[in-house]
């Protein structure tokens, strides 16, 4: 039976669900802006353009749908998707108008507690059972965009106009292609990848080939999902909801930030008796002593201060 493994780390959330000893969705949440302004947040806002407004700590979101209203006006707002970073800029968070209470969007925590999975909260005194699903190993997947699967590889891009999945491998086109289909379609569940998706499988012979690679995708990738059939040149788009940004997306925005959260994880981990010292790139250190709300944290967590050398 899958379940949910949710730890409450040192700048971040993050959850894992497990399912026969294999993590097949991971998430990370951030606290600090701008993703703490969450999908479902109910925000006062003002309207500073005919597509956008503005909330009292200069957060800009656009806006859908207000015809009629004068700029400078003020809004109660519903967040539609959070804030999608890219390289060079980020896409704004979008929101509609609404007559609802004031509110945040349900947070990591409330969301997987929403999804009818058993939830379990771990602690690092306990063993790591994140790791033991291979938490690092789905990290590295998004960082790298590199992803193994039975007979072949995947190469994983993101762009600022969608993710596109390389397929490579040797062997039967078909029978490598279905398999690729199968392992996309993980990993866009495991990332938590949604927008527009491409997918550049093998050349395929014949329309009945062709349709068993997309069925493969339809069989493993869970709804909601829009696709296109498989072009002669072995194309394959899907677009599914983006409400809010990937794995690959939040780890690569900031990959230092996200090394110096999976410091911050291994240090508060140390067993009671060890020495807290930890060896990091400079750049790693400089981040985590320009936050000394973490440092103060793990200091809390643990009963130490920690020694960081590069």
């Amino acid at each position: 039976m899958a379940e949910w493994l949710f730890e409450d780390g040192i700048g971040e959330a993050r959850a894992a669900l497990v399912s026969g000893g294999a993590i097949v969705a991971a998430r990370i949440e951030l606290p600090d802006p701008p993703y703490d302004l969450r999908l479902g947040s109910v925000v006062d806002a003002r309207l500073v353009a005919r597509d956008r407004v503005s909330l009292d700590d200069g957060t800009a979101l656009l806006l859908d749908g207000a015809a009629g209203v004068s700029e400078g006006a003020t809004l109660r707002v519903i967040v539609t998707r959070e804030v999608i970073p890219e390289p060079g800029r980020a896409k704004l968070a979008r929101c509609r108008v609404t007559d609802a209470p004031l509110c945040a969007g349900p947070d990591l925590r409330a969301r997987i507690e929403a999804s009818g999975h058993k939830v379990r909260v771990l602690h690092p005194y306990q063993d790591d059972a994140l790791e033991a699903a291979g938490w690092s190993d789905v990290l590295d997947e998004a960082l790298t965009g590199d992803i193994a699967f039975g007979g072949g590889a995947l190469r994983l891009s993101p762009t600022p106009a969608m993710a596109l999945f390389d397929v490579d491998g040797r062997g039967d086109l078909a029978a490598l292609s279905i398999a690729a289909a199968a392992a996309v379609a993980q990993a866009v569940a495991r990332h938590d990848i949604g927008g527009s998706i491409g997918i550049d499988f093998p050349s395929v012979q014949g329309r009945s080939a062709r349709q068993a690679v997309v069925a493969a995708i339809d069989a493993a990738l869970p709804p909601p999902f829009e696709r296109t059939a498989m072009n002669g040149f072995g194309f394959v788009q899907i677009v599914r909801p983006r409400p809010r940004a990937s794995l690959p997306e939040i780890l690569r925005a900031d990959p230092v930030g996200a090394a110096a959260r999976a410091a911050l994880r291994s240090l508060e981990r140390t067993p009671p008796l060890a020495p807290l010292v930890m060896r990091v790139p400079g750049a790693v250190k400089a981040r985590i002593d320009s936050r000394p709300d973490w440092l103060a944290a793990l200091a809390r967590r643990t009963g130490r201060t920690a020694q960081l050398e590069c």
